[in-house]
């Protein structure tokens, strides 16, 4: 839970001011993107591990599974295609 917490502070960051980490920011050609899909990621580990300490009802073993397979599936497609997409970013 606390790297998904760390998620969302970086993914917020990357929304709000196109920042990302210096490691990635070479690869990323759009910050917006990379931030929406390091967000969805990252929620869905939070709200995992609600479910898993009981802090949220738990809902079926189903729809935890898919619901969470289906954002984190999509939250790496974002990823990806923040990094894919678009011209390269001009350095300073």
């Amino acid at each position: 839970m606390a790297l998904g917490l760390l998620g969302i502070a970086l993914g917020t960051a990357s929304l709000r001011t196109g920042w990302t980490l210096p490691w990635v920011r070479r690869r990323v050609t759009r910050s917006r993107m990379h931030g929406l899909g390091v967000l969805l990621v990252s929620t869905t580990c939070v709200v995992q591990g609600l479910f898993y300490f009981h802090v949220l009802p738990s809902l079926t073993w189903e729809i935890r599974f898919f619901g969470a397979n289906a954002l984190m599936f999509s939250g790496m497609i974002l990823v990806a295609a923040g990094q894919m997409m678009g011209p390269p970013r001009r350095t300073r």
